[in-house]
């Protein structure tokens, strides 16, 4: 198969194999590469794929993928590339009279205007004849160099076939949004999460710990139609976050032009859900409260229920009927609240739906036993982001049978994320066994 570049954006490293496999997924491409020769600290990965068409159909939505381009030739030297180059002559005739353009780019490294145009004038024996056009080119070319102190000088050279929609990141910028708040993931995360999900046209995506809503834009922004609850309705109505008396969630909701795909939100608890038994959802999208901008919390009251505060009224009404009414709750502890997680997903899912949600963990003491796991989900992804002492991960999980209710589930030892929130506030001090 024809080879291409993939050009990714240099951060969430971690996070940009993930994405390729689920874009390659969810648009029905055939990708082939060697994991082997996927490193961490370069935005290059040479692929396989059957045509420029399907490569550009890749990375149409792709959020960590700057562009993808066919590929010509690399080297160590710009003698390297131009004698690979002129391996294939019967390439160039396709381009000879179109209008085409030059991109000239450095990793590691700035090059001066003078330096673009020497290395520009060095492809000439291309012999072109088209106009030269800045914009609407119907050929673009892709010079790049590629520095590394541990690594050997690199240069790539290719034609521009598609590129990403790391566009998104600007438009759905947090700062630019009428209501957040405090949990609001940011908007380059939040569209990850969406094609980590593969949320398209067709697809109904839940978030069970919805707060300000970032995922019911972002995956509704891809065509699915999403629905959100959460234990405290002040954050949806808008009476609690940064921005308050803007209609909380229906706010950014018209900002975005997503309302006739966002069907609704509501007020529960999720491990008591009201929704009816069996498959539901084909994704389930989320960031679970781990308790270090927010503590989690469930429907209860600590010490056990007492039922002579069931009935309070408040100016003759019961309480639990007014509109500012905060059911009682108690802490959530995080293994806990990811435990139930998984069981919503494993009976809530549709087969071959994903579970995508954060994992809080503790750097010294992870191990991949600490990811959750259950009969009938399939782990698909693990991408870690580091905070020193702590690492958030971004956890797939894929649907790949019906629920079986009399099957055993093998009991979990005590996960690193155990007490994360107790753990996080005593700067992660060795736990005594």
């Amino acid at each position: 198969m024809p080879k291409f570049i993939v050009y990714f954006a240099q951060l969430h490293e971690d996070f940009r194999l993930a994405e390729l496999n689920a874009l390659s997924k969810l648009e029905n491409v055939r990708v082939e590469y060697d994991p082997c020769n996927y490193i961490l600290e370069s935005p290059f990965l040479v692929v396989e794929i059957s045509s420029a068409e399907q490569a550009a159909k890749l990375v149409r939505r792709a959020i960590l993928i700057r562009s993808i381009i066919e590929y010509w030739g690399s080297g160590r030297t710009y003698t390297d590339v131009h004698n690979e180059v002129k391996q294939e002559q019967e390439r160039w005739a396709l381009y000879k009279t179109c209008s085409f353009k030059f991109t000239v780019d450095a990793f590691g490294k700035s090059l001066t205007q003078e330096e673009k145009i020497r290395v520009i004038n060095g492809f000439s024996f291309l012999g072109f004849e088209g106009p030269i056009r800045m914009r609407g080119a119907e050929a673009e070319f892709f010079v790049c160099e590629e520095h590394d102190e541990t690594r050997e000088e690199r240069v790539w050279f290719g034609r521009i076939v598609g590129t990403g929609s790391r566009d998104l990141i600007d438009r759905f910028d947090v700062k630019k949004r009428k209501y957040l708040g405090n949990t609001t993931m940011d908007a380059e995360l939040s569209l990850l999460m969406a094609n980590q999900a593969q949320a398209q046209n067709g697809m109904l995506v839940y978030d069970p710990f919805v707060g300000t809503g970032s995922f019911l834009l972002t995956c509704a922004h891809f065509g699915a139609c999403t629905v959100g609850s959460d234990i405290d309705g002040r954050q949806i109505r808008g009476t609690a976050g940064f921005k308050r008396g803007v209609d909380g969630i229906r706010a950014n909701l018209a900002q975005y032009n997503v309302e006739s795909r966002v069907i609704d939100t509501a007020v529960f608890d999720a491990s008591r859900n009201p929704w009816r038994p069996g498959p539901l959802f084909d994704a389930i999208v989320t960031d679970p409260p781990y308790g270090v901008r927010a503590g989690a919390k469930r429907q209860g009251r600590v010490g056990g229920t007492k039922g002579e505060l069931s009935l309070r009224l408040v100016d003759g009404v019961a309480s639990y009927t007014r509109p500012d009414y905060y059911p009682p709750t108690e802490p959530y502890e995080m293994s806990d609240v990811i435990r139930d997680l998984l069981a919503l997903a494993a009976e809530k899912l549709v087969v071959g739906g994903r579970l995508v949600y954060w994992l809080p963990t503790v750097a010294g003491e992870y191990t991949a036993q600490d990811v959750p796991e259950h009969p009938v989900l399939r782990l698909v992804a693990n991408s870690e982001q580091p905070f020193g002492s702590w690492s958030r991960r971004l956890i797939t999980m894929e649907k790949i049978k019906a629920l079986d209710l009399h099957e055993p589930i093998v009991p979990e030892r005590d996960p690193a994320h155990k007490n994360f929130r107790d753990r996080y506030f005593s700067k992660f001090e060795p736990v005594e066994l």
